[in-house]
């Protein structure tokens, strides 16, 4: 079962994470559902990464690719973690399934050629 129904046949969620002063600041991102919880990818320095480890508390919605909440989604409030190298292979793997060879492609580019590591961040609900 899913700890994220609402989610079911989405492309994209808008990932809320916290600046220090409350401030939310909102990402379309891929993701993936396995075992109850939603894994994304990102760049190892990306601000997001560092606001998930100084607040893990955010938010999800359903969104287009620009972002927009998808109309009468509502925002559900999760708790983030960045994954060790173990949770970080399964994330690839079930991203992996779900996005074929746009998100290779994208593995590509960012991994081998210009050489920047990346983080995975499991999303679960509060």
């Amino acid at each position: 079962m899913s700890a994220f129904p609402e989610l079911a046949g989405e492309a994209y969620i808008n990932l809320e994470s916290f600046k220090r002063d409350g401030t939310g600041v909102r990402t379309p991102v891929w993701f993936a559902e396995h075992e109850g919880a939603l894994y994304i990818y990102t760049l190892a320095n990306a601000y997001k990464v560092k606001r998930i480890r100084r607040n893990p508390q955010v938010r999800v919605i359903a969104c287009d690719f620009r972002g927009n909440p998808r109309p009468g989604a509502s925002w559900r409030a999760a708790v983030a973690r960045i994954e060790d190298p173990s949770g970080t292979a399964l994330g690839h793997r079930v991203l992996n399934q779900k996005y074929g060879w746009k998100k290779r492609i994208g593995d590509l580019f960012s991994a081998r050629l210009m050489r920047r590591k990346r983080a995975v961040i499991s999303i679960r609900p509060a």
